[in-house]
């Protein structure tokens, strides 16, 4: 994600549309906000369930759900990445691509984002027996 974030907001800086940084265009500055948003988060969670797990306080439903938050917010990252590139997102002149794809995997290796969702609510099912 941090990838994603540095090079869209580089480029939105750089490329000039209509005489103007397309960064300065609002909808530009919306979508570099969420990304910023999304990465932060996940960051953020990270750290807390690491933490917890520094300390011996390994839960499998937290750290389930810090894979799934962060998996979830790298493909949308990488999506808003490559909408700022535009058409150049897409040919692999620019590494906006390989992003989208490297963060679809986390979806869908080492465990799904529904076996995720499962370990997440089985373990919040167990919690109320």
């Amino acid at each position: 994600m941090q990838a994603c974030c540095d090079f869209a907001f580089n480029y939105v800086h750089e490329r000039v549309q209509f005489g103007t940084r397309i960064g300065e265009f609002q909808l530009m500055q919306g979508k570099i906000a969420d990304m910023h948003v999304a990465l932060s988060a996940a960051r953020s969670y990270l750290y807390s369930v690491a933490k917890a797990c520094d300390r011996g306080s390994i839960n499998s439903k937290e750290c389930a759900g810090v894979f799934l938050l962060a998996a979830e917010n790298a493909v949308k990252v990488s999506l808003e990445a490559l909408q700022c590139l535009g058409g150049n997102g897409y040919i692999n002149d620019y590494p906006t691509g390989r992003y989208l794809r490297d963060a679809k995997l986390y979806e869908i290796g080492a465990g799904t984002s529904e076996v995720r969702r499962i370990v997440i609510g089985r373990s919040i099912n167990a919690e109320y027996k």
